[in-house]
């Protein structure tokens, strides 16, 4: 009789651990090289001296550079989805949870820089590498339904117009609202002779921002584009 094979043993979990450090590692030292250099300019070398690893290591976790560059993007999407879900929007009244997802994401684009540079870099790349990933894809219709939730929410209140709102189209503008303004802001301070990155211009913008989306959700909108 033929002896079965014993199952496959698991990697101990400090082991585990380790991988996952080394894994983290060299993707906290890919986004930094990648955001300030694109997926041309960034090298491998670098990434390797920054985490602390070697080219060995990074192949044997992400098996090429575009592996590496895909697992990185797909981080910096999982981290804006992540912060949006502990914002519990659920909890709060309709209108002052949209208020919050538009201050929300204005405000990420200021504080995730790197986030700017990568979407800079796939848009440059006809979006080639990000059409490879289901992860990418997989997270955006819970937020798509978050929105949508937000908006019956408000409907049903009376609070917001029940025409012609599409959560998808919502959250373009209210994405695009805070990506033009911080992507573009060395070239808008220029032309306007201000630095559009103070905070005091920032805080204005950010208010700017958060009554056009609200304006635009009025009831008495009801009727017009």
């Amino acid at each position: 009789m033929t002896k079965a094979a014993a199952p496959p043993r698991s990697a101990p979990p400090r082991a585990r651990r380790n991988a996952e450090r080394t894994r983290e590692a060299i993707l906290d030292a890919a986004l930094v090289e990648l955001a300030a250099k694109g997926l041309g300019g960034a090298r491998v070398d670098e990434i390797a001296t920054r985490s602390g690893t070697n080219k060995r290591m990074i192949y044997h976790y992400f098996a090429s550079k575009e592996g590496l560059y895909l697992a990185a993007l797909e981080r910096t999407y999982a981290e804006l989805r992540t912060a949006e879900q502990k914002l519990e929007f659920t909890a709060m009244e309709p209108d002052a949870a949209m208020r919050q997802l538009t201050r929300f994401s204005f405000r990420y684009f200021q504080t995730h820089p790197h986030f700017i540079a990568m979407l800079n870099t796939e848009n440059l790349h006809k979006a080639r590498i990000l059409k490879t990933s289901e992860r990418v894809r997989g997270m955006h219709p819970p937020l798509v339904e978050l929105i949508g939730t937000i908006l019956k929410r408000g409907q049903a209140a009376g609070i917001m117009r029940r025409d012609v709102v599409d959560p998808v189209q919502l959250y373009i503008s209210i994405a695009s609202l805070g990506y033009f303004y911080f992507s573009n802001s060395a070239t808008l301070s220029t032309i306007f002779g201000s630095d559009l990155m103070a905070e005091d211009t920032v805080t204005a913008r950010e208010t700017h921002v958060v009554e056009m989306v609200m304006a635009f959700l009025d009831p008495r909108r009801e009727g017009t584009v």
